[in-house]
């Protein structure tokens, strides 16, 4: 999601501190208003236009090929405000010496948008080290491999997985790092590379890949912690086992055929989520090794057997074929999650794995909880004896925190070194589950990454972090319980109900509180100072002014911090942590260097500005405006309306966002003022906020949208309110749709691109979130759809401007095909521009170009 915040934190002793309400605001989490496309590999490396240069928007009689010139030379122009952020950071401490090894990707100049694998060494404190100076980091890779892997393309599975995790990079785009043992393992092209860093010094390395043998594209890879030899990854939905020193690789579940063109005959996989667990819930991981071996020898691998057999198939049309992905409408069945257990040994001679058993639980958590639709977090305590789960019920209205001891999981099947052998039959088993804590609201539960849990120190009690928005913000929360297998029958709470044990709650501990919330990411925990690192704010620890995002050792000792403002490029610097005494009080950041410099843009654009504006109804909206290049305020001009206006984003920002607004800067340099406002239902105001939107997108947020537009004008003055286009992309392509069909006489001209037109095609856990279940609120899923208002829409031409890419997995171009159709029926104008071989992102140079060039001329010639 890539939100920022200011870093703080709190102790976990029972003080009071008073939060204090602030804005802090965050970027785009789904509306991807620009991916980074290979145009500005080039662009990075070619000089830089140090102003960039007005273009002449009156002159209404450029061609086609005059306005694709002048995209060209925009990009080339506003290249400089790109930088590639130091990303997944990770700590080491360097065997032999006392420095700690800090590795991030990130793209060396000389390779601009590919990114890769580098490192930094930290001194130990006390060594010489300034708070000024330029960190020296170097690659951990030769640039010879980095060479033979550019370039290459992406198979169908990766192209999904990075629609899912909004990736924008080329090269390597992540990394599994065992830091006792330093050996790393990554995806690049399909393949697994790994390497072994024991260097006391950043030294280039040469990887080598992993089973070379094996074509197929191999996925999500994870390092044993206990064997750093053993890695496991997924490929064809189900999961393999590779030994670096055999250099062979075992597959160990047999759930998924794999036949070409029979997705609907083959609906199993095991060690990858559904569709909408990574792209509404952002898990990507579906299987867990265990952290710790409580078994002398035996290796264990907890895992989700996904069953898709009741999900809908979607076909998408191609320039190759028809394109098939399972899709569940609003409404429809959701995939099946089931969690199993990989349990086997590794031969001493054939270092190969033997044994293999897949164990199940006793009775299912489906059996325990039949009412839990979503398997949304699941992961191990850290002695291995227990794992934990979150469960999410089909209204996203309850959530449970589930314990199963590895003691609850019997022997299903076992397989042996080939081929599958006969399930064997279940036997009585004991079944240790507890429910530890549920949380229950009338609108719906954001799902966060917040939990830790601490080493138990009194048998039977178990104490952990938690988050909850129950205060109508998110804050943290110290809870302990008393296991109910230690109670007996002397509270109600205790008493075993269908196998399933109820915690107690013996005390809940308000860490924060006040009207802002806690960033739902991790948290870092200091156990030894009873101290929780947070990105929100208690005692603010980084500069004022600026928006941050955190990256912390788990010794809580660095801090990797990138910050950056409105007007200032994003920077990034290492912190060391220092403790005076045992209070929040005493810790205090100091400065040791910098990963990259701050610096300011190398073009003279116009960075936005950020406004406010109250509503009639009382609550105070954000803008952010840019202003055209050669700006005078006695003139009035067009302006665009860029919206996006959903759940879960936050467009506003006092951040630097680059090259994610190219799109507004071309506008502002070809004289168009552009708005951007974040209406009721945004992310990062508290749950009431966002709730203004339950059972009623479409109903609210435009409304909100038009009441600041026109505010602002007013004020402004220089707001041209005959001249006004609205544009936006997903949920902000269904704004422009609705705002073309309901203010007509607000909105000269709509660009919608990939929009929704109908809640009841899109996903079950994104629109049964917001919107509930169809059935249960009909008017909602009516007023809230594009084509009840078909009859609205104008009847003049070139007013409406229609862009969808043909494979878009996420708003199926169907949304698409259904409003024309019923604008056709109307007998109401339209422009369709489709992109054939484009997802929900325009990727690729050239879609992204003529996209640029259609808008530009689209508005050039209407507004």
């Amino acid at each position: 999601m890539n939100t920022l915040y200011n870093f703080s934190f709190v102790t976990t002793r029972e003080t009071k501190h008073e939060g204090r309400p602030d804005l802090r605001v965050g970027a785009d989490a789904r509306g991807r208003p620009c991916a980074m496309d290979e145009e500005l590999h080039s662009a990075l490396l070619g000089s830089k236009q140090r102003s960039l240069t007005p273009s002449s928007r009156d002159s209404v009689c450029q061609s086609w090929s005059e306005i694709y010139s002048e995209v060209c030379e925009l990009r080339r122009q506003l290249s400089s405000l790109a930088s590639m952020l130091p990303s997944s950071i990770a700590f080491r401490s360097v065997p032999g010496t006392s420095k700690t090894r800090i590795y991030f990707l990130g793209a060396p100049p000389s390779t601009a948008w590919e990114s890769t694998l580098l490192a930094t060494d930290i001194p130990a404190p006390g060594e010489a080290e300034s708070n000024r100076s330029l960190l020296q980091w170097h690659p951990v890779l030769e640039a010879n491999f980095q060479s033979l892997t550019s370039g290459s393309r992406l198979s169908r599975e990766e192209q999904l997985l990075w629609e899912r995790k909004r990736l924008a990079t080329w090269g390597l785009t992540s990394y599994e790092l065992h830091a006792e043992s330093g050996r790393i393992v990554f995806p690049v092209a399909s393949r697994l590379y790994q390497c072994v860093d024991i260097a006391q010094n950043v030294s280039a390395l040469r990887p080598s890949e992993l089973d070379p043998s094996m074509s197929q594209t191999k996925m999500s890879p994870q390092i044993c912690p206990s064997n750093p030899d053993l890695v496991a990854f997924v490929c064809n939905h189900d999961i393999w086992l590779t030994n670096s020193l055999s250099g062979s690789s075992v597959r160990l579940t047999h759930y998924h055929k794999g036949a070409p063109f029979n997705l609907i005959d083959d609906p199993l996989g095991a060690g990858s989520p559904s569709y909408v667990m990574q792209e509404e819930f952002s898990r990507y991981q579906g299987y867990w090794w265990q952290p710790k071996q409580t078994l002398p020898g035996v290796y264990q691998i907890l895992f989700e057997l996904v069953d898709e057999s009741n999900v809908e198939v979607s076909c998408f049309p191609s320039v190759t074929g028809v394109e098939e992905l399972r899709f569940p409408r609003a409404g429809t069945a959701n995939a099946k999650s089931e969690l199993k257990m990989l349990q086997f040994k590794i031969g001493s001679a054939s270092m190969r794995p033997t044994d293999v058993k897949i164990l199940n639980l006793s009775r299912s958590l489906d059996n325990l909880f039949p009412y839990h639709e979503y398997l949304v977090r699941v992961g191990w305590v850290s002695d291995g004896t227990h794992l934990w789960c979150q469960l999410l019920d089909r209204r996203q209205q309850q959530l449970d925190l589930v314990l199963v001891s590895v003691d609850s999981f019997c022997v299903e099947e076992e397989y042996g070194e080939a081929n599958p052998q006969q399930p064997s039959p279940h036997s009585l088993h004991p079944l240790n589950v507890h429910l530890l804590y549920s949380e229950s609201t009338s609108v719906w539960i954001n799902v966060h990454d917040i939990l830790h849990f601490f080493p138990s120190e009194v048998k039977g009690k178990l104490t952990f972090l938690w988050a909850s928005e129950e205060s109508g913000f998110r804050h943290l929360y110290l809870v302990t319980v008393a296991l109910a297998s230690q109670l007996g029958n002397c509270v109600d709470e205790a008493v075993p109900l269908d196998g399933l044990q109820r915690a107690k709650v013996v005390k809940r501990l308000a860490l924060t509180s006040g009207d802002w919330e806690i960033l739902p990411r991790s948290v870092w925990v200091d156990e030894d100072h009873e101290l929780v690192y947070f990105i929100g704010e208690i005692r603010l620890l980084t500069r004022p002014g600026y928006s941050y995002s955190i990256d912390m050792n788990k010794e809580c000792t660095l801090v990797v911090g990138v910050y950056s403002n409105i007007r200032q490029l994003p920077a990034c610097q290492v912190f060391r942590v220092t403790l005076s005494n045992w209070t929040v009080e005493g810790v205090n950041l100091s400065p040791i260097g910098y990963l990259l410099e701050p610096s300011f843009p190398d073009v003279d654009c116009h960075c936005p500005e950020i406004l406010t504006h109250q509503l009639k109804s009382g609550e105070t909206l954000y803008a952010m405006l840019f202003k055209p290049t050669g700006f005078d305020s006695e003139r009035q001009y067009p302006t665009v309306l860029n919206v996006y206006g959903g759940p879960e984003v936050q467009l506003v920002s006092n951040s630097f966002k680059g090259m994610r607004h190219l799109r507004m800067h071309m506008l502002a340099s070809r004289g168009y003022c552009v708005l951007a406002i974040d209406s009721r239902g945004s992310l990062h105001r508290g749950i009431k906020f966002e709730s203004h939107i339950h059972f009623r997108m479409g109903q609210v947020e435009l409304a909100d949208q038009v009441e600041v537009l026109q505010g602002l004008a007013n004020k402004l003055g220089f707001i041209d309110m005959d001249r006004v286009a609205i544009h936006g992309w997903s949920y902000g392509g269904y704004m422009s749709l609705l705002g073309l069909a309901l203010y007509p006489e607000v909105f000269k001209v709509s660009i919608a691109g990939a929009p929704v037109t109908s809640w009841s095609f899109y996903d079950t856990g994104y629109t049964e979130r917001y919107m509930g279940l169809p059935e249960g609120n009909v008017l909602g899923y009516r007023s809230g759809c594009v084509l009840h208002y078909i009859n609205q829409f104008p009847d003049d031409e070139d007013r409406l401007l229609i862009i969808h890419g043909l494979l878009d997995e996420n708003v199926h171009f169907q949304h698409t095909s259904m409003l024309i159709n019923a604008l056709v029926k109307a007998g109401k104008p339209y422009q369709l521009q489709v992109y054939p071989n484009e997802r929900h992102s325009l990727r690729s140079v050239d879609a992204s170009k003529h996209y640029e060039t259609k808008l530009l001329a689209f508005l050039n010639k209407n507004l």
